[in-house]
């Protein structure tokens, strides 16, 4: 969440970062007045605490009268040392409570605006040109064997599939792959739990204006999750790390679980807007004034994974309404979809700053040895949407697809062809 001495010595800088993302801004100053009232409650207590403390040592010293006067004084103080303890824990309360729903500061340079602000910041990779009518990606892979839409719907229900033959070899290939690279980049490679608890789905910011997207599981009070992201940065809530070891990287290979609400009508054809998924996605733990440099690296790395399944693809800087409650800067590629005529998003990776360290307690030793807050990042290296992109772009006029080079020695294929 936000941090404290941000709010008191840069409200501006807050407010600013509530209408870059279309939020109302008054809430800086209900967050300062609370603040203000959290610190005189807190400061009464101690004064308080202190004269009760006070009276305690001199009461054995004193008689008569002077020391009936002070047991009165000493029964009237225990009730005022309750009263601002209690006003004192109840304005952090509510304080806490309020500063749980402000999201994360925008970094300066993002833009301002909402979902279609963004900026294009790179093009890469030529758009394919066919001299046939092209097939889109749920036509192909059911003329493949590799998408299943149908049965997919009669187990589950809507919005879910069977990957199967070729389209389950593309995707373990795909995802294999990205691990790999991973590795060889120095990403210790996790699988996590895909169910949390409430504080780590809350500790990451994914309970507040997008929890009706998460799926609850009451009688546990489990979530699962949308990404592993979440499990990964809840790995080392109320920990100190080891500030010489920092960044600690973590590929996560999870399916992701997401119930799209708010999106019926929407991506309803093929494997683009699903409720269960597959995703490895890198997680870095580093100091907050190497975030930046950090969230190149990430970009990088996800760059390197697209340039080895040969699509076409625009890096985007998000616009500020457009991000998550825990970003302060998000990076978006999208591939080039030739049915749609259009990009659709492949990747993203999130800079996330402090916030999420400072709801979950995540910190490190600084050179002095005081504890402070690590800064986390996120990034997509593949998911299941991938197959769209590659399908699309590398189909043949008899329904076949090119495997792309990079991708071949862990599909086991050069070419898919048509099942009879």
């Amino acid at each position: 969440m936000i941090d404290l001495r941000t709010l008191r010595e840069e409200p501006d800088r807050l407010r600013a970062s509530q209408r870059a993302r279309g939020e109302d801004d008054a809430v800086v100053q209900t967050l300062l007045d609370l603040d203000e009232r959290r610190r005189g409650a807190l400061s009464r207590f101690e004064s308080l605490r202190a004269e009760q403390k006070s009276i305690g040592k001199s009461v054995s010293r004193a008689s008569g009268e002077e020391k009936a006067a002070l047991l009165d004084r000493a029964k009237e103080l225990a009730t005022q040392v309750k009263s601002a303890e209690s006003e004192a824990e109840k304005l952090a309360a509510e304080l806490d409570e309020l500063l749980q729903t402000v999201p994360n500061i925008v970094e300066e340079g993002a833009p301002h605006g909402g979902e279609d602000d963004y900026v294009v910041l790179e093009e890469i990779g030529d758009k394919p040109v066919f001299d046939f009518e092209p097939r889109d990606h749920l036509e192909l892979g059911e003329l493949l064997g590799a998408i299943d839409m149908e049965r997919g719907a009669k187990v589950s229900g809507s919005r879910f599939f069977f990957l199967r033959g070729v389209g389950a070899r593309l995707q373990l290939g795909l995802l294999n792959m990205a691990m790999q690279q991973a590795i060889e980049a120095g990403f210790v490679p996790m699988i996590p739990p895909v169910l949390v608890k409430p504080e780590s789905m809350q500790g990451t910011g994914f309970l507040g204006a997008h929890a009706s997207e998460v799926y609850h599981l009451p009688e546990e009070d489990l979530f699962l999750v949308g990404t592993s992201e979440v499990p990964m940065a809840a790995y080392h809530a109320d920990e100190i790390l080891d500030g010489a070891e920092l960044p600690y990287r973590y590929a996560g290979w999870s399916s992701c679980f997401r119930r799209e609400a708010g999106s019926y009508g929407k991506d309803t054809r093929g494997v683009i807007r699903v409720h269960q998924f597959d995703k490895v996605e890198m997680f870095s733990y580093c100091r907050p004034e190497e975030a930046a440099a950090e969230h190149q690296r990430l970009l990088a790395w996800e760059k390197e994974m697209l340039a080895k399944i040969e699509v076409p693809y625009r890096i985007i800087d998000t616009a500020a309404g457009d991000l998550g409650a825990s970003a302060a800067r998000k990076f978006d590629c999208e591939a080039w979809v030739p049915s749609q005529g259009r990009y659709r998003e492949l990747t993203s990776t999130s800079n996330c700053t402090e916030f999420q360290a400072r709801r979950l307690a995540v910190r490190f030793r600084d050179k002095d040895g005081k504890p402070q807050h690590v800064a986390t990042l996120n990034g997509t290296l593949a998911t299941t949407r991938w197959i769209v992109a590659i399908l699309e772009n590398h189909q043949r006029a008899d329904g076949s697809v090119e495997v792309p080079k990079a991708l071949r020695p862990f599909v086991g294929l050069d070419v898919l062809e048509p099942v009879k």
